[in-house]
């Protein structure tokens, strides 16, 4: 099967780098994106002068790198959101619920170099709302990661999706991590220099105490990490 068909990638094509496709790929469409990929990446590797057929460390690479990308880098952007487990908050609690750290792991848009750090999300839940399972903040920050993204953008996504899942009283996302296109070129950056940021939503966009108690657990959390 040809993954590529109408408007040049077909009517599961995204306009922007970091959006999931309309549809879900099915497994024969990865498969043929990865074959695809793999005859792509050999042809970088020729232009590059490298030997791929001969030399033993990259006679594999341009599938390797493929199947890097179609399963692991952009996986987020070929599969469907993680499936949300929640539950009734019956006990109408109300107070701030904090996470983190959680891992992020994803790829610059701009130089296809690696991002890396931590997410810390903030919850005020609704009385008689729901409440999502712990890990599956893990899983969301994780599928949002997976794709060609800037940090900018990644902080708000991953507002908007638990915002809309679970329709929470307030919600804060905080971001913190390290970009490799700034510390592997360019300037050549200390790894220990980070880029932070936060989306807000309800409560904790408003309320000014809300957010410094956030702000607050993420250090205290972010402290006893390190």
């Amino acid at each position: 099967m040809n993954y590529i068909a109408r408007n040049d990638f077909g009517d599961k094509a995204a306009t922007l780098c970091n959006e999931a496709l309309i549809d879900p790929l099915e497994p024969t469409e990865m498969d043929a994106m990865i074959a695809a990929a793999t005859t792509k990446v050999a042809e970088l590797l020729d232009v590059l002068r490298i030997d791929h057929r001969n030399d033993h460390n990259t006679r594999d690479t341009p599938q390797r790198v493929a199947k890097m990308l179609v399963q692991e880098l952009l996986r987020g952007r070929y599969t469907l959101p993680p499936s949300i487990t929640d539950f009734e908050n019956v006990n109408g609690y109300e107070h701030l619920i904090v996470t983190g750290p959680i891992a992020v792991r994803s790829t610059c848009a701009h130089h296809m170099m690696p991002i890396y750090g931590e997410a810390y999300i903030g919850i005020l839940p609704l009385s008689g709302g729901k409440i999502i399972g712990l890990s599956k903040y893990d899983r969301i920050v994780d599928h949002f990661s997976r794709r060609f993204q800037i940090q900018e953008e990644l902080v708000q996504q991953i507002g908007e999706f638990i915002n809309t899942q679970c329709a929470p009283r307030g919600l804060g996302v905080r971001i913190s991590a390290v970009h490799m296109c700034k510390t592997h070129r360019g300037v050549k950056a200390s790894h220990t220099g980070r880029m932070v940021n936060a989306a807000y939503f309800g409560e904790l966009l408003t309320n000014a105490e809300a957010r410094s108690e956030f702000l607050r657990e993420c250090q205290l959390l972010d402290s006893h990490a390190r």
